[in-house]
């Protein structure tokens, strides 16, 4: 299964006000694993960056300036996340960022069935208390101490990390592996061994048996394999 963790990075909280998006950084999963395939653009929001926003991600109007517009990484996008569930934290946010910019294009929505919201998951796992990222990543242990400012190819990062512990697959997958050993050291639980219906005809010929002997002969007089010679 294929699933793609995504986070962004916006000049403000409010598409609808004209905030727009800095940022999409993307983690491709398969069968909850990291591929290594990423998709990461710093984008050129058109705006200024506000004050708060900046506080937060460190991306300034100036850093922006030079940065593709969102019309010309839109295509590179679209195919990278395809048709894959989107796994995002608060994905609410993120979504409405992306739909406005799809929508400037005239291009369809992201629909809100396709989203994983990380952040409901956590509410419902741990109820009444902070489910922010960098609370989740304290409580599975997973080092976040480079993150000194948001970033959203970073985040993503991390959400995978997260999203693997918080639904339990990073377990399921060490269970597995640990009775997967025990079935092959402990003996009491052997794997149960198919049959060959019809054995397999013999790979060494009369020929290469003789062969091997004449080879044998001319080692001398006390060569090692004359005590594998009845064997052959």
């Amino acid at each position: 299964m294929r699933e793609i963790v995504l986070d962004t990075e916006t000049t403000g909280l409010d598409p609808l006000r004209g905030d727009r998006l800095v940022e999409v950084g993307c983690i491709e999963l398969i069968n909850r694993m990291p591929t290594g395939q990423t998709f990461h653009r710093y984008i050129n929001p058109e705006r200024e960056m506000s004050a708060d926003a900046f506080a937060v991600h460190g991306l300034s109007t100036q850093f922006l300036a030079d940065k593709p517009f969102f019309h010309e990484v839109v295509e590179d996008f679209l195919g990278f996340i395809g048709d894959a569930p989107l796994v995002i934290h608060n994905a609410s946010f993120d979504v409405s960022f992306i739909n406005a910019e799809l929508d400037r294009l005239k291009r369809p929505p992201i629909p809100r069935e396709r989203l994983v919201d990380t952040l409901l998951l956590a509410r419902r796992k741990h109820p009444g208390v902070s489910n922010r990222l960098d609370d989740l990543c304290s409580r599975y242990a997973i080092d976040n101490s480079h993150r000194t400012k948001h970033g959203a190819l970073l985040d993503a990062e991390l959400l995978a990390e997260v999203y693997v512990d918080l639904i339990g697959a990073r377990q399921s997958q060490l269970i597995l592996a640990s009775e997967t050993t025990e079935i092959r050291i402990g003996g009491s639980g052997e794997m149960s061994r198919r049959q060959r219906l019809l054995p397999l005809l013999p790979r060494i010929t009369d020929a290469d048996r003789e062969a091997h002997r004449a080879f044998v002969a001319a080692l001398g007089d006390k060569p090692i394999w004359v005590e594998y010679l009845p064997a052959i």
